[in-house]
């Protein structure tokens, strides 16, 4: 009886996913013929349609891509669907393939055209366009397309709400990533966005990273201290350490949030601490 309660469950599970993965319907475009030959691509053979870039797609929550062509005599457009587990990851990977030198756009949470790819991302989707042709109505006919998708998918348009908190000021704008897991190359350090800032000559970083409360940011804190043979002090949040792996860090929390910031010297603790004290006011 329990084997077969077991085969039930994971048929209906199985059952389930495949009607998620199928419930994406790509719209027409006028003048153009639409053709949806791929099948529908899951964690399983994501491979055989991206190959060695799917690890990255992996670790940021792929669930299923939907792919389809147009066509209109020689031109071509092709669109591609990723959905992701939530809207963080989504953006993560969409952060991962974009370049502050993009011409940003207003589609979807954010978008950008470059040299004939429109990619955008909303909600928990990724949306990948593009064409190789050069003619003016056939990139208009890409970015009408890119809109009718961008109704037809439910999900916010905001950027996630993380980003808020990094400071304007010497902000490199359009470089922040998410990084799900190993950040700084530690396995107990997870779920971190990142910002990159200058300040004079100085280049840094900063990450935030927000658990499920504050109990758990201590717990990680504390890990990473353990981890640079410091004790932590219970009264105390706010530490300046050598990490193996990354020079000097400057690490801070408060309540469910933590700060680490790398590639500042010791002695530019103030620097630190103006950001640090930004971000946690």
């Amino acid at each position: 009886m329990m084997k077969k309660s077991f085969i039930g469950s994971l048929l209906l599970i199985l059952f389930s996913g495949f009607l998620i993965a199928q419930d994406i319907n790509l719209p027409e475009l006028e003048g153009f013929k639409k053709i949806t030959k791929y099948p529908v691509f899951v964690p399983d053979n994501l491979w055989d349609f991206i190959d060695g870039a799917a690890d990255t797609y992996l670790a940021l929550g792929f669930a299923d891509l939907h792919v389809a062509e147009y066509k209109k005599g020689k031109e071509v457009i092709k669109a591609e669907i990723y959905r992701h587990r939530d809207h963080t990851m989504a953006f993560g990977i969409y952060a991962s393939e974009r370049s502050p030198s993009y011409r940003f756009i207003n589609l979807g949470s954010q978008g950008y055209i470059i040299d004939g790819v429109i990619n955008f991302f909303k909600g928990n989707y990724y949306i990948k366009l593009r064409t190789y042709s050069e003619k003016t109505k056939t990139l208009q006919a890409e970015e009408s397309l890119a809109r009718r998708i961008e109704g037809m998918l439910a999900g916010e348009k905001e950027l996630p709400a993380l980003l808020s908190r990094f400071p304007d000021d010497g902000r490199k704008m359009n470089e922040e990533t998410y990084i799900s897991e190993s950040v700084l190359g530690h396995q107990f350090l997870n779920k971190a966005f990142k910002a990159m800032y200058q300040s004079g000559n100085d280049s840094f970083s900063i990450y935030l990273m927000q658990s499920g409360s504050a109990d758990e940011t201590l717990k990680i804190a504390t890990e990473y201290l353990a981890a640079a043979g410091i004790e932590p002090d219970q009264l105390e949040n706010r530490y300046v350490f050598a990490d193996g792996y990354n020079g000097t860090i400057f690490l801070a929390w408060k309540d469910d949030l933590m700060v680490i910031i790398s590639g500042l010297a010791k002695d530019q603790a103030d620097i630190a601490e103006k950001y640090t004290s930004d971000i946690l006011k």
